[in-house]
């Protein structure tokens, strides 16, 4: 017990030295050209790569001191850091050989990098020899790596006392990295809401779309919707759709000694009232689950599964802004997991601006089953 509550008391500490730090975005419109084809895509994911590497290079130049400072806390496990910054330079290089592919195209930031060790070099210089085209986009798109790369690296500083989807903890946990280029996965949190409510609309809003996404539901929330009479109504909620779970109520799976029961429960009225709908993937609430839980999801034959591309639509980002933070994302990062709150209103119209804008660039959709039932 003593030892428990030193670690509850250490990690509440940490907590509170953490200053909240305001979600980035970027607008895509400061970016002179539209995502009109493939070529055009990969011309802004090799500039967006480019950037943020430039603004990781700047990073590692920082003393513990000096990042723990700029990250709002009095220490940071620089371990943790050192290693997530390594995953991002090893996907920042492997996205930037497949956004070359189409230099032929448009050579438009196509340096001659051939070596992880040479795109840090490149990276280092960058912003010098961008061109007028792209002059009023360099330092937006500057100030955004610098905030989104302090998001994650204040996550990786509070490792392991605080889990989050940077980190994984078990080979069976999946965060989008496994993917192949170009494709994303729409995902969905928090619900489901009231009848006819947000959820409703979003999940109607992509069947006429002919999309598909993945909503990890809560348990107590799916039982409201049965007490208030709608029981035989979800399986047309979520047709065409997947469901996963998140647990039986919103709240981090790390500390809580009933997280096991709260995962049954959820699986278990998940799996009867949405028998076709349903995927074997548990979401961790705020990404928080325990180091030692690979044994019990096993058991219940489920598989994490994080993200690595946040919406953050629940946060005072509009709507636009969120959508626009994703493609952003999604450009640097080539593949990932899109994570939203379909419960929020913003939602449905983040991914309709999402989908618009990104319609003929030549990104494809993962299919919500095929993903939820990859072993």
């Amino acid at each position: 017990m003593r030892i428990a509550g030193a670690l509850l008391a250490s990690l509440l500490s940490l907590a509170a030295q953490a200053a909240p730090i305001h979600p980035a975005s970027l607008d895509r419109s400061l970016w002179p050209e539209q995502l009109d084809s493939p070529a055009l895509f990969d011309v802004a994911s090799r500039a967006e790569i480019l950037s943020f590497a430039r603004v990781l290079h700047e990073s590692e130049l920082l003393d513990d001191g000096a990042l723990a400072a700029r990250l709002g806390l009095r220490q940071v496990n620089l371990q943790k850091i050192r290693a997530v910054r390594a995953r991002m330079w090893q996907r920042l290089w492997q996205g930037y050989q497949q956004a070359q592919r189409s230099c032929t195209e448009d050579a438009s930031f196509c340096y001659p990098v051939q070596s992880m060790a040479e795109l840090r070099t490149q990276a280092a210089t960058f912003a010098t020899d961008v061109g007028t085209f792209y002059t009023g986009w360099i330092e937006p798109s500057h100030q955004f790596h610098v905030r989104y790369l302090d998001e994650q690296l204040r996550k990786a500083a509070l490792l392991p006392q605080t889990s989050s989807e940077v980190e994984r903890l078990s080979s069976r946990e999946r965060s989008g990295d496994e993917l192949n280029d170009r494709m994303f996965l729409l995902t969905f949190v928090g619900g489901p809401g009231s009848e006819g409510g947000s959820t409703d609309g979003l999940a109607d809003y992509l069947r006429k779309q002919k999309m598909q996404g993945t909503f990890f539901i809560l348990g107590n929330r799916l039982q409201q919707r049965r007490d208030a009479g709608a029981a035989g109504s979800l399986g047309q909620l979520y047709q065409g759709q997947c469901v996963g779970i998140q647990g039986w109520e919103y709240r981090s799976h790390a500390q809580w000694n009933g997280w096991q029961d709260s995962i049954k429960r959820a699986q278990a009225r998940v799996q009867a009232d949405l028998v076709d709908q349903y995927v074997p993937l548990f979401r961790p609430p705020y990404g928080q689950r325990r180091a030692d839980g690979e044994a019990f999801m096993a058991s219940q034959q489920l598989r994490v599964s994080l993200w690595d591309i946040d919406a953050q639509d629940d946060t005072a980002l509009t709507a636009e802004a969120s959508a626009q933070r994703v493609v952003t994302l999604m450009l640097l990062w080539r593949k990932g997991v899109i994570q939203f709150h379909d419960t929020l209103p913003k939602a449905q119209s983040a991914v309709d601006w999402l989908l618009h804008n990104t319609a003929q660039s030549g990104i494809g959709w993962e299919d919500c089953r095929e993903y939820g039932d990859q072993k």
